[in-house]
């Protein structure tokens, strides 16, 4: 072989590795997750309610999701422990105390401005766009009519002694626990501290959750009870005339009327990701939007969404004025329901 053979040989084979990564490049044999990019849920949510909107955004964008599911504080608390390093992109939560936490915590990075000014402001952050309301939850008065002829409409009712021995709550349930956050924060500290004592001396029975609490007021085993307004909602299809319990909305600031909302955000970790920003829209496009109201009852936080059948629209909701953010003050609502022997 010539010395000018032997010179030309390493040159065409990097041609020849140039050419194959070009057609690989090139190929139209469609695009592959990596290419389409992928990132890591924390999800607070359950997966029955979730997963199949996330196989959705999947089979629509070609984007991998890994999920880990736990409740919103348990996985909160999971990112905290394992700060900067977490292997969370995005954490979803089923209410904003626990996002507020992260965002204080400085594990989360905020969200383009574009995104969260596509939501109604009341499901904002005020400052800062560190997170995001995905869906609006109202608290509700629940009640059987066969055993309550002069429903309440207002929490504080529910401690006339009228109403002795005939009201449920459940001080364990997340979502009682942002009410009473709620609580304290628009009526104050000694307000709900009150409020607490007034409902345990009027003999108010503990329940585990919404359904179970649901399911004794309909089934006639105790008159009133509170929850939040979807456990009803999905109910009315399966149930039909057997559901017999029926809903107040508390308006006029009131407590019991507090509108919560499932939040997301991006961490630290997950900053620069495009794959998890395009989630974060997805929960915010009609398409997502839309899956909530249908499948798990909730309202919409986008606007020019229909809300949910059967339930007063968003717009004439009118419980307590308050940030969201503010609802970050779980632990206190904790320590204070522990004082009065509600938690262990």
């Amino acid at each position: 072989m010539s010395p000018s053979r032997r010179r030309l040989r390493p040159i065409a084979l990097l041609v020849l590795v140039i050419a194959l990564v070009a057609a690989a490049c090139g190929s139209d044999d469609g695009a592959s997750d990596s290419e389409n990019g992928s990132f890591t849920l924390y999800s607070g949510r359950s997966e029955n309610l979730v997963q199949p909107l996330i196989d959705q955004f999947t089979e629509e964008t070609g984007i991998a999701v890994d999920v880990r599911y736990g409740n919103s504080a348990e996985m909160a608390a999971q990112i905290l422990e394992e700060g900067s390093g977490t292997p969370a992109d995005v954490f979803y939560s089923q209410e904003v105390g626990a996002m507020g936490a992260l965002a204080d915590a400085g594990l989360l990075t905020p969200l383009p401005a574009e995104v969260v000014d596509s939501v109604d402001p009341r499901f904002a952050p005020s400052e800062d766009d560190l997170w995001v309301g995905v869906t609006g939850r109202s608290r509700a008065i629940v009640y059987n009519p066969e055993l309550v002829d002069d429903p309440p409409t207002s929490v504080a009712d529910l401690t006339d002694p009228q109403y002795e021995g005939q009201v449920a709550w459940a001080p364990t349930n997340a979502s009682f626990q942002s009410f009473v956050t709620g609580y304290r924060v628009a009526e104050g500290e000694e307000a709900a501290s009150e409020w607490l004592d007034a409902m345990i001396a009027n003999d108010t029975e503990s329940y585990e959750n919404n359904v179970a609490i649901l399911d004794a007021v309909n089934e006639g085993q105790i008159g009133i009870g509170l929850i939040n307004h979807y456990y009803w909602s999905r109910s009315a299809p399966e149930l039909g005339d057997e559901l017999v319990a029926e809903l107040v909305f508390p308006v006029d600031g009131d407590p019991g009327g507090l509108i919560n909302a499932t939040a997301v955000g991006i961490t630290t970790s997950g900053e620069g990701n495009e794959a998890a920003l395009a989630f974060v829209e997805y929960l915010l496009s009609d398409a997502g939007q839309t899956y909530f109201v249908e499948e798990t009852f909730e309202y919409p936080v986008v606007p020019g969404v229909p809300n949910p059948e059967g339930v007063p629209p968003l717009a004439e909701l009118d419980g307590p004025a308050l940030d969201l953010a503010d609802l970050k003050s779980l632990e206190a609502s904790q320590a204070l329901l522990t004082e009065k022997g509600l938690l262990s």
